[in-house]
């Protein structure tokens, strides 16, 4: 596919008139993105495996943990499903539930953070 040469010299004209009209604007981006939100891994509790991301034993079932929640090493936070294996996630820290990074039925991937503690 072709692009016509007027259409990009317009683009270039136009481009060229919003870079002359924030000339002596200082533009401040201070919105951060919540992707981009630092997470301090020494509080947070990671996916063993790859899989699908369950918060109840069963569907209508109470959820493992909540936010405010306190937790022990060792308790079950999640179950990830692979390959029709159902695998309980523990705890690796002690502490109390501040996020919960992912949804029930959420694909995950191996080290992504599933839930974060205070």
């Amino acid at each position: 596919m072709e692009i016509d040469k007027k259409i990009i010299k317009k683009l270039i004209e136009v481009l060229e008139d919003l870079k002359k009209s924030t000339k002596g604007i200082d533009i401040e981006s201070s919105a951060q993105d919540p992707a981009e939100e630092k997470i301090d891994d020494s509080r947070s509790v990671k996916s063993p495996i790859i899989g699908t991301a369950y918060l109840a034993p069963e569907p209508g079932a109470k959820c493992f943990v909540e936010v405010g929640k306190k937790i022990k090493k060792g308790d079950t936070v999640m179950i990830v499903e692979a390959m029709k294996t159902m695998n309980h996630v523990p705890s690796t820290l002690d502490g109390v539930v501040k996020k919960i990074s992912v949804k029930d039925g959420q694909p995950v991937e191996f080290g992504q953070t599933l839930i974060i503690l205070e």
